[in-house]
């Protein structure tokens, strides 16, 4: 089996998660190989995600594993039996991996919980924003690489179209709100766009006043991405120069209590409607 070209961030989990099994068994990687009558560098190569693996066989060394989670198992075999590459695959070469693992996960996505500092949240940015965002980009971006990268931002809001869309609840602070992006007319169109979102039954937008003062993790952006179960949950962190993501149990739990922290401290639906609407205004 030749090894993948280009990895992505949801093979090189399904490689890590078989990798989890395998410990948490206490088994090495020259035990597991005698078990399941293998060689070392295949369980390495397909722990690593090099190597992809079929349904059946998730299965069988879950099973040599003795792992007990059977909805755990089932959700792995699906990762598995995945072949088709996704839209974004389009845009590889063109726009940053960690751009295209984004698209991915969101794709996926049972739900997404996320609080926005400095920006709206991408897949309620509309276009005129999302252009004024990107041109803040160092270096700026060519005119070509800014049209894809529009491209993708726009694609990426398909997700909400889907028959069964994420259930998603976006914390938003006072700071993105005000933020002027493109000047006051494309603020407005913004605001207006995040007005009309807020109506779709599988999205809550709720506000972080300056007036609330602090709250955990205040200086970045936080996305938290549910699975199909609670150890495929993801979080996702931007940076300054892209953005992290993290699967580890205890980092998992910890952004948990960091968002209901800050979601208990946001203004509640209504309240975040009316507050976005007086900014609005008084843009």
């Amino acid at each position: 089996m030749p090894p993948r070209k280009a990895l992505t961030a949801r093979q090189r989990r399904l490689g890590s998660e078989l990798r989890k099994i395998r410990e948490h068994s206490g088994l090495s990687i020259t035990q597991a190989a005698a078990l399941l009558g293998t060689d070392r560098t295949t369980i390495s190569n397909t722990e690593s995600g090099r190597f992809g693996v079929s349904p059946a066989r998730v299965r069988t060394w879950a099973g040599h594993y003795e792992c007990p989670d059977t909805a755990y198992i089932d959700a792995l075999a699906d990762m598995a039996a995945e072949r088709i590459n996704g839209w974004w695959e389009d845009y590889r070469g063109d726009l940053p991996s960690d751009a295209l693992d984004l698209s991915e996960l969101e794709h996926h996505a049972t739900g997404i919980r996320a609080v926005q500092i400095m920006h709206m949240p991408g897949l309620l940015q509309t276009e005129d924003y999302a252009r004024a965002v990107f041109a803040e980009d160092v270096p700026s971006p060519s005119p070509v690489k800014l049209r894809r990268q529009l491209s993708h931002r726009l694609k990426r809001r398909d997700v909400l179209d889907r028959a069964e869309p994420p259930a998603c609840t976006f914390l938003i602070h006072e700071a993105a709100l005000r933020m002027q992006y493109g000047g006051p007319e494309v603020t407005r169109g913004q605001l207006d766009y995040l007005l009309k979102e807020s109506d779709r039954d599988n999205i809550t937008i709720r506000v972080i006043p300056f007036a609330v003062g602090g709250f955990p993790n205040a200086g970045s952006s936080t996305r938290y991405v549910y699975g199909p179960v609670p150890q495929l949950d993801t979080v996702q962190i931007d940076t300054a120069t892209g953005s992290a993501l993290l699967d580890a149990e205890t980092p998992l739990a910890n952004y948990r209590a960091v968002l209901e922290r800050t979601e208990e401290r946001s203004l509640d639906p209504q309240s975040s409607r009316d507050f976005i609407n007086e900014i609005a205004q008084r843009v």
